[in-house]
């Protein structure tokens, strides 16, 4: 894993590593020597766009910023006020200075802390150290003036390590040095880098006497109380730091699954290269000599062709060599990448350090993601074949001999097997059903796609869902509550192969959903997960669900929360394409019912229906049944049904909604059962 203790910069090992903005590390003094000045009304970023060079400061320019942005060494000049008490300036603002990631070339401003305001990388800083101790054959004695010695031992109390000689002149065991331990320089090698890293308390990059006690999920970066209280953070959502390090360290650890699966794929993909390197070798001999046989037997004209033929088949060879060569060059430098980043996750797993692993526990998931990305579609298959896609025709005749030359021949000349799907990949979430399959015999290269079949989910006829080249699809939009059959074929030009197994998939019994964002109103805010909403305007205004209902009964409730100046929200459903702008209701294409703190109305395209009494309050909860087998929509207040059957003759695809403004409230509840009082057909 040396490229990734490695720091972009200078090439060398970390040595005090700082974390950028963009989540990538950089030497300390790395970062010095990159700041750059931005000129007046110019941006960061617009610097970054006009340049990709960094413009370095002079010696005497960096001077002023060096020591100040390192907080290591500083030194703060003061003056003396008439009455002799001791004044310090204001520390100086970063004034159109900035600093660019040599990765990404993301540019940051420097604020008034400078690079201290960045946080430091504790756990690469114990990875780095680890790292060294392990590559490091000797430990030299520390107080040898010229040509150190092997060190012998190693003072815990002192954190020095001394050869025989200096241990006995500057450090004997007697006297108030008696009680020192003194250890072997390979057992102090890890304990002591332990010992140390224990002793290191994480502190708050703003509040310097403060250590990280929560994690702030809108940030995504350790804070401590005193962030919580005074600071940005204030207003944010913050979990314990415990918790979201068991959270994120599970993350990482189920991502190094899938990558861990992929370098196991890789290696054996490497020995199928290497097979098929022979396999090459064997059928070009094979092909050689059948072409030579043929073209003794022909006159002088045809002799005259061997040659070209010959040249044509060296050719396609060293072609084919190639491509397996560059395939396998380029495939052992990814698995190496793969391996090295495995290597750095696993060290980053072993520490017991909850903030400094949050540091940068995104940016490794995200990064083991990327590097899990780079394997699919197509990185493990070969892109040639063995064969030799040529033919030679001996039927022309003699006159012909001059126009002889190979012709293309289609491989293979028969139809994939049948895929095999993969039970452990396969599964549903709510109305969704996930499937993979894979071909188990080495003919990837003569599939040109997959045919994914399901039936209705009543044992109906099957119907095309995807038709592609990937191995993975997720299929949306099926009933709730029903059993699915599905199967998969392969086809190439000789035709479609034969069906896979069928699997049975099960969708969920009841719809479990949340609001939707990305449809929703601009004035709606969303909060807890997108399970509560309200709104910013006084206006109503119109938020759907995640899910869609076409068949079969469907419950959920929302609870009031808030509810002042007796406003009437709306509750109900609706088409995807509902105007969101206008209580619930007002158009075609909702069905709902409008409460206030005493009566409530039934309302579709602007017709108002059945008034009732009743009305809600504060810690009400108002229940949703959408009945598709029977076609009808209900409603509930506090449990018991409200008015009688509100609206019939449903059909269609329908979608539940909420209309609110500013005065209101709600907390979506879903996963419910049908009310015990409800007849079902």
């Amino acid at each position: 894993m040396d490229e990734e203790l490695k720091c972009p910069v200078c090439g060398s090992l970390f040595r005090d590593p700082i974390i950028l903005p963009c989540s990538h590390n950089i030497c300390l003094a790395c970062a010095r020597n990159i700041i750059v000045q931005t000129p007046e009304g110019e941006s960061p970023h617009c610097r970054a766009s006009r340049s990709s060079d960094y413009d370095y400061l002079d010696v005497d320019k960096m001077s002023m910023y060096s020591e100040t942005d390192s907080g290591y060494g500083s030194y703060t000049p003061c003056l003396k006020s008439p009455n002799g008490v001791r004044v310090f300036p204001p520390a100086p603002i970063h004034r159109n200075c900035s600093i660019t990631c040599p990765l990404c070339h993301q540019s940051v401003s420097l604020e008034e802390r400078g690079l201290r305001g960045f946080p430091r990388n504790r756990l690469l800083e114990a990875i780095v150290s680890r790292y060294q101790q392990s590559r490091s054959e000797t430990v030299k004695c520390q107080l040898c003036d010229r040509n150190p010695a092997e060190a012998t031992v190693m003072c815990e109390q002192c954190d020095v390590f001394y050869c025989n000689p200096c241990q006995q002149r500057c450090h004997p065991s007697r006297g108030p040095l008696a009680k020192h331990r003194l250890v072997p320089p390979s057992q102090a090698a890890t304990g002591g880098s332990q010992q140390q890293a224990a002793r290191k308390l994480a502190t708050c990059t703003e509040h310097d006497l403060e250590n990280y006690s929560m994690y702030c999920v809108n940030c995504k970066t350790p804070v401590c109380y005193q962030c919580l209280e005074e600071g940005k953070h204030a207003m944010h959502d913050v979990k314990a730091l415990g918790a979201m390090w068991k959270q994120h360290k599970s993350q990482l650890s189920q991502a190094l699954n899938g990558v861990s699966d992929k370098a196991k794929d890789a290696k054996e993909f490497l020995v199928q290269l290497k097979n098929l390197l022979q396999q090459i070798q064997e059928n070009g001999v094979d092909f050689e000599a059948c072409l030579v046989a043929q073209c003794d037997g022909l006159i002088d004209t045809l002799n005259r062709q061997k040659a070209k033929l010959l040249t044509k088949v060296t050719k396609e060879r060293e072609y084919k060599l190639k491509v397996v060569r560059d395939q396998m060059t380029h495939c052992t430098v990814k698995l190496r990448q793969t391996t090295g980043l495995m290597e750095y996750c696993l060290e980053v797993l072993k520490e017991n350090d909850p903030s400094g692993f949050l540091q940068i526990s995104q940016a490794l998931i995200k990064q083991v993601q990327l590097s899990q990305e780079q394997w699919v579609k197509g990185a493990l298959e070969p892109k040639v074949c063995p064969e030799y896609d040529l033919s030679l025709n001996t039927d022309p005749l003699l006159q012909a001999i001059h126009q002889l030359d190979f012709i293309q021949v289609k491989y293979p000349f028969t139809v994939p097997p049948a895929p095999v799907l993969q039970l452990e990949k396969c599964c549903t979430h709510n109305n969704s059903a996930t499937l993979a399959w894979k071909i188990l015999t080495f003919t990837q290269s003569a599939v040109e796609g997959y045919v994914l079949e399901l039936d209705d989910g009543n044992g109906g006829q099957y119907r095309e869902v995807y038709v592609g080249k990937e191995t993975l699809c997720t299929v949306d939009g099926l009933h709730f509550n029903s059993s699915y059959n599905a199967r998969v074929k392969a086809y190439n030009s000789s035709g479609a192969g034969p069906y896979s197994k069928t699997v049975v998939l099960k969708t969920s019994d009841v719809a479990w959903f949340t609001f939707d964002p990305t449809s929703s109103h601009r004035d709606i805010v969303l909060s807890n997960e997108n399970q509560a909403v309200s709104c910013s305007s006084y206006d109503d205004r119109v938020v759907l669900g995640t899910a869609a209902f076409s068949k079969g009964v469907h419950y959920w409730e929302l609870t009031i929360d808030r509810y002042d100046n007796h406003p009437d929200p709306a509750f109900g459903v609706a088409r995807i394409n509902v105007i969101k702008d206008m209580m619930l209701g007002k158009d075609d294409k909702a069905w709902a019912m409008y409460v206030d703190n005493n009566r409530s109305w039934f309302m579709h395209n602007n017709s108002h229906t059945n008034r009732a009494e009743g009305g809600i309050m504060q810690g009400s909860t108002v229940g949703i049944l959408l009945d598709l087998n029977q076609h009808t929509l209900s409603f509930y207040i506090n449990k018991q049904q409200h008015g009688p059957v509100a609206f019939e003759n449903l059909d269609g695809v329908f979608m539940p909604a909420v209309s609110l403004n500013r005065n209101v409230q709600v907390t979506l509840l879903t996963g419910l059962e049908v009310p015990k009082n409800y007849k079902q057909l």
